[in-house]
């Protein structure tokens, strides 16, 4: 599993994890895609908010590895902002899976992370 150096491991202030220090030993979990409602609680659209800032300062819209990077809150911008860069070989249950980040939908979701000046 690969870490990612430099990428923050939470958001500053809170509890809402960004990364993993190691891998699960009882199998990787999966990064599915989650519904994202209106109704989300503005802690939960901050951190969503904090990490596609963190994923577009450190992989841009280059491919990178799934590595350390938290299933869950990947998963929340999963099939939108983020995406498997190749989906035919795609597996949701493996580190090494490659991920890309969608910019047109990202820049939509998230201006702020992305031409702003964010919150990290």
């Amino acid at each position: 599993m690969i870490k990612h150096r430099g990428f923050p491991s939470r958001l500053p202030g809170t509890d809402f994890q960004f990364t993993i220090r190691r891998p699960n030993p009882k199998g990787v979990t999966a990064i599915i895609k989650r519904e994202r409602f209106k109704d989300r609680k503005y802690a939960d659209r901050r951190a969503d908010l904090g990490f596609m800032q963190a994923l577009w300062e450190a992989f841009g819209t280059e491919p990178f590895e799934r590595g350390n990077l938290d299933a869950g809150r990947l998963s929340w911008l999963f099939g939108r902002e983020v995406k498997a860069y190749d989906p035919e070989t795609f597996d949701p249950e493996d580190y090494e899976a490659l991920l890309i980040i969608d910019e047109n939908v990202a820049r939509s979701s998230f201006p702020d992370a992305i031409d702003g000046d964010g919150i990290l």
